[in-house]
């Protein structure tokens, strides 16, 4: 099996960085924390086993999408040695749309 480095894109440190502001406004900063860590946590899990979840070269070549606590779809493409998290999308954001 082989371990890659996983990094998150701009793009995705900026929806977590949204989604926690969210969840803070809505419960408390606390909770908005686990959840992001959460997050983290899983992604970072990519590092072996990395071509999970489903392949959706019809919308870019080499994008993977999985799901995450059935909320949040994930949005990454993995090379030889890293995985990069590309966007992470909340509830019923149109992520399709975002690869145009």
């Amino acid at each position: 099996m082989i371990q890659r480095t996983v990094e998150f894109s701009p793009e995705a440190r900026g929806d977590l960085f949204a989604l926690y502001n969210w969840i803070s406004d809505k419960a408390s900063p606390a909770i908005a924390m686990g959840y992001i860590e959460r997050i983290e946590t899983y992604c970072e899990d990519f590092d072996f086993a990395s071509k999970r979840g489903q392949s959706r070269d019809d919308i870019r070549s080499g994008l993977r999408i999985v799901g995450f606590e059935k909320r949040l779809t994930i949005a990454f493409i993995v090379s030889d040695s890293i995985i990069t998290i590309l966007r992470i999308f909340y509830g019923g954001q149109n992520w399709e749309d975002a690869f145009d």
